[in-house]
């Protein structure tokens, strides 16, 4: 039995185990804020006065309106925005950690030493992954949303350094700096090999919008997009939106019509630069699923 038959079965039961347990476009410019749900603005009373020098009573200026940062609604929860409704998959709104991972989330190591970090960004927090040439890691998280009435899937992301030579369709390539996977319910017996992922990642030498199954043994239910490649520049954000039901679809054509069995289960964040034996760093910020 190869080698790679143990990754991609530990893979999938992770995500099995995770997920139970609890096309599209992209634009070049710097990321926009979070969705803004409220932003109520906040200031000082009018009318305050001190005494002047002389003993009189001196008018002081109130200071200007003071906006207070803008939230994200919390995850999961509805929430309207004024491009319709959108539900929050992932953010990050503190530096908290557990455990190894952000509040909320489980720390995943297949290889290697993790380096996983929350970094101010803008209103919040970004997630910052960091692998060497042996590693291989994600955060994950359980999330239902049911991608026939929030189709979209939405992201911002960047990339510092990508896996040299790394490529989706060999697996002896097989990293990424980055890779979000969505996962759904199983579609039969035994849940490991069953399970559908949808995984949408930024490889390196693979070609912008190349579909296809995972290269490794067991791994015909794991299926991506490349969204980005070292084509892109390093260092940029990018802010991504994708029509994941169309893209079930067109993946998952095999599959009892290529329609979702349900609600997705999990989400999974990762990077890894093991197989090529380099090492690779990016960044996520929110993540949330919309109608429009």
């Amino acid at each position: 039995m190869r080698k790679t038959w143990g990754w991609i079965i530990i893979w999938i039961m992770a995500a099995v185990t995770v997920f139970s347990g609890c096309g599209g476009k992209s634009q070049d410019a710097p990321p926009p804020a979070a969705p803004a749900v409220t932003a109520p603005s906040a200031s000082a009373p009018a009318g305050v006065q001190s005494r002047a020098p002389g003993g009189q009573m001196a008018p002081v200026q109130a200071p200007a309106a003071v906006p207070a940062p803008v939230k994200s609604p919390a995850a999961g929860v509805p929430a309207t925005t004024p491009t319709g409704k959108i539900l929050l998959a992932a953010s990050f709104p503190s530096a908290a950690m557990a455990a190894g991972a952000p509040s909320g989330w489980a720390l995943e190591t297949k290889s290697g030493t993790p380096i996983v970090r929350l970094e101010p960004q803008e209103n919040s927090f970004c997630l910052r992954l960091t692998s060497d040439s042996e590693s291989s890691f994600g955060i994950k998280k359980e999330i239902r949303v049911d991608i026939r009435e929030y189709p979209f899937i939405n992201w911002r992301w960047k990339v510092n350094r990508l896996p040299k030579g790394g490529d989706v369709r060999s697996t002896d390539t097989d990293d990424q700096a980055l890779q979000i996977y969505v996962a759904f319910p199983a579609t039969g017996w035994p849940e490991a090999l069953n399970t559908p992922v949808v995984g949408y990642i930024w490889d390196s030498e693979a070609p912008k919008g190349w579909t296809g199954r995972s290269a490794h043994t067991g791994g015909g239910m794991l299926r991506y997009v490349v969204v980005r490649n070292k084509t892109d520049r390093l260092g940029q954000w990018f802010t991504e939106k994708r029509n994941i039901y169309q893209d079930y679809q067109r993946l998952f054509s095999d599959v009892k019509g290529g329609q979702p069995p349900g609600p997705t289960r999990g989400l999974q964040l990762y990077i890894n630069s093991q197989h090529t034996r380099t090492a690779a760093e990016g960044y996520v910020c929110e993540i949330y699923f919309s109608q429009s």
